[in-house]
């Protein structure tokens, strides 16, 4: 299978293409850069595999939640290049990539991932090593401010770990939460290396969508206006 990865959810512009079991990847935190470095990013690892866009399988798509902006960059590239090249998309949560990516270097049982949705608010998910060590949700993400997350027992036994920039930004809600998220593991933006077999599974599920149909997980629809 042969698949190109995309992620401009956060401060970090993330591509990533796999073909024949070999990745490469292309990662650089460059905050307000995505524009500039997406497309030569693409191009880069496309030439060091020395494929063409059309000889690919699909292009896996980070819909957020994340920045408003870098999800629309991500989008509308992803978007043109499978029109072009006659491609389906394979949506990918980018909160599910940084909990992918615990699993894969941490010993964890459990991932609880915040990413900044500024407004003195998180996006917020929680995931458990699912087979093939891929997160499976335990709730819905979400928009999540200075409260307790009441989906999480801090007596369950499981180990857990803290993962993604929310955490930094906002060090009161993750104080509040102390006992429920775990240590921090240091993993703050999505790679796009680790979305990879997360939209193999999903590809192969029937999950794949037309490039017409892509929508950004905002979860905050109405920016402008300020939480209650």
């Amino acid at each position: 299978m042969k698949l190109l990865a995309l992620d401009t959810s956060s401060l970090a512009c993330s591509v990533a293409m796999w073909s024949d079991d070999a990745t490469i990847e292309r990662h650089e935190v460059k905050a307000r850069e995505h524009t500039k470095l997406l497309t030569p990013m693409i191009r880069s690892v496309l030439d060091e595999s020395g494929m063409q866009l059309k000889e690919l399988d699909a292009i896996i798509l980070g819909i957020g939640p994340g920045s408003f902006i870098g999800m629309r960059i991500a989008a509308s590239v992803a978007q043109g290049l499978a029109h072009g090249a006659g491609l389906r998309i394979v949506p990918v949560s980018s909160l599910a990539a940084l909990a992918a990516e615990v699993f894969a270097v941490a010993d964890a049982d459990e991932a609880i991932v915040a990413q900044d949705a500024h407004m003195s608010e998180i996006y917020l998910g929680a995931y458990r090593r699912g087979v093939g060590d891929l997160p499976e949700p335990l709730f819905a993400e979400r928009l999540h401010g200075h409260i307790i997350i009441d989906e999480l027992d801090p007596n369950d036994g499981r180990s857990r770990v803290a993962a993604g920039f929310g955490w930094q930004r906002y060090p009161e809600i993750a104080s509040i939460n102390a006992d429920l998220i775990g240590e921090p593991v240091g993993i703050l933006y999505p790679r796009a290396r680790f979305m990879l077999a997360l939209g193999v599974d999903a590809y192969e599920s029937g999950r794949s969508i037309d490039p017409a149909d892509v929508v950004p997980a905002y979860l905050r629809h109405k920016v402008a206006e300020k939480p209650e």
